[in-house]
């Protein structure tokens, strides 16, 4: 595999954890346009901890996790309180809030000589873990793709539980599940919290592939696509925005013929979908329908 396509693949590998995030409170019943700000958290923190503090990169993106979802949980305290579109608009404020503080944090150390460390609108240079380590390209897509993994097993697990059942009724109907004695409250900021984790790893995974993140990289148009991947995908299986990713990343950006318009047929498609198929190619109803016949198949 060439280079250039070992890139995408690892791109669509680091923004399939920003999808997954979204996906979790998708499916918790509220629509997110703020977790790239956990993701920036994400990648800042494991960028000064291995580069300023010369931590392994596994501590400091556990590091960098638990501050992911301290700070998901934080914005979700009062956020979670609104719902529908004005939940959605406040998490996108709460997201710009954090993109202006990272173009605020100044703060450098001397490493080798020279000054590693945020420096405002100029970015975060010299992250250097990975080129330190010795770990080449194909290696660290190995390293993502084992963590996706993992990550997807414990999503596929967690869905099978009563846990994943509970969290599915309060995304259809959070009333309801009051009444059954749900705290709908709490499960949401549950579901905020470990969507922020997830966020911030791939923003961790993120700032040591590139070795450089400056505030833009995490925008409302990345918030606004890890939404739209899930939607495309669909919310039927954690699977979904897994294909939404490899739509938008694998297909449209590495598709000569799509080059100059990727947004144009990106958001088209998003407004299809979500006119033709509300809750995206892989839905509970194909999801199910899926299952039924492998069950079908080994009764035979």
């Amino acid at each position: 595999m060439d280079e250039y396509a070992l890139g995408v693949l690892i791109n669509m590998g680091l923004f399939s954890f920003l999808a997954l995030s979204a996906y979790l409170l998708l499916i918790a019943g509220e629509m997110s346009f703020g977790q790239q700000a956990f993701f920036g958290v994400g990648a800042y923190a494991a960028g000064i901890g291995t580069a300023m503090w010369g931590l392994p990169l596994p501590v400091a993106a556990l590091g960098a996790m638990v501050l992911g979802a301290t700070a998901a949980w934080l914005v979700g305290l009062p956020t979670l309180r609104l719902r529908g579109l004005y939940f959605a608009m406040a998490t996108l404020a709460a997201a710009e809030m954090f993109r202006i503080a990272f173009e605020l944090v100044r703060w450098q150390r001397d490493v080798d000589g020279e000054p590693v460390g945020p420096d405002g609108t100029q970015g975060f240079r010299g992250i250097r873990w990975v080129l330190e380590q010795g770990i080449e390209q194909a290696g660290y897509a190995a390293i993502v793709f084992a963590l996706l993994a993992i990550v997807l097993a414990a999503l596929f697990v967690a869905e099978r539980s009563r846990l994943g059942a509970t969290i599915r009724m309060v995304g259809e109907d959070a009333e309801l599940a009051a009444v059954l004695g749900v705290n709908v409250q709490r499960v949401k900021l549950g579901v905020a919290a470990v969507a922020g984790a997830l966020a911030a790893l791939g923003g961790a995974l993120y700032a040591h592939h590139n070795t450089y993140i400056e505030p833009r990289n995490f925008d409302i148009m990345l918030g606004v696509h890890s939404l739209a991947y899930g939607l495309i995908g669909g919310l039927g299986t954690a699977l979904g925005p897994l294909a939404g990713v490899a739509i938008d990343i694998g297909l449209l950006e590495s598709t000569r013929a799509f080059q100059g318009y990727r947004m144009i047929v990106f958001g088209g498609l998003v407004a299809a979908l979500l006119i033709v198929r509300p809750r995206g190619l892989l839905d509970e109803t194909v999801v199910n329908r899926i299952a039924g016949r492998l069950r079908h198949r080994r009764a035979r």
